[in-house]
């Protein structure tokens, strides 16, 4: 009897479905093996191991995350970039809060950050202080979105507190 054959993206697809089916903990390799019927080795020339499999659902979020395009100013960059990852946690709560637990980890997860760093540049953020700024306002977001995608803001409107966030940050970087 012949193996049978997957690859890397079937192994996330199944192990996106069962994390957002089941939750975080019912991720296992062998959980995931049985999903697609194959013996939980299998899995380990496509993703390495369980974190292999925690890292393609972080790189799966962030793929989410609308890339501006070329040509805006910084400032709609980190609007759109903003708003795509508010849109982000919305869509996925249980699974967003991993982007809290696990940095990006395969060049593919990279492109929101990238795209960070070429909204400071443009703001005209010293090169040196990117890395920084971007921590910094990424960490912001992510808890903002998470925030609002679980309910915090009931009681306000999210989109008053986040033009407000703007401000802050156009003033912050107008001095960069």
């Amino acid at each position: 009897m012949t193996p049978r054959r997957i690859s890397r993206d079937q192994v996330l697809d199944v192990t996106w479905e069962l994390a957002t089916r089941k939750g975080l903990p019912a991720v296992t390799m062998r959980a995931v093996a049985q999903e697609l019927d194959v013996n939980p080795m299998t899995l380990y020339r496509h993703v390495g191991d369980k974190q292999g499999l925690l890292d393609g659902l972080v790189e799966r979020l962030l793929l989410e995350i609308e890339v501006p395009a070329s040509g805006l100013g910084w400032r709609e960059q980190l609007r759109v970039l903003a708003s795509s990852m508010r849109a982000t946690a919305r869509r996925h709560p249980d699974l967003f809060l991993l982007l809290f637990q696990r940095p990006a980890a395969t060049p593919e997860a990279f492109r929101p950050r990238n795209a960070v760093y070429d909204a400071l540049h443009a703001a005209g953020v010293a090169e040196e202080r990117i890395p920084q700024v971007e921590r910094l306002l990424s960490t912001f977001m992510l808890g903002f979105a998470a925030s609002e995608a679980g309910g915090r803001f009931r009681d306000g409107d999210p989109d008053d507190d986040m033009a407000f966030a703007e401000q802050l940050v156009v003033q912050a970087l107008g001095g960069a």
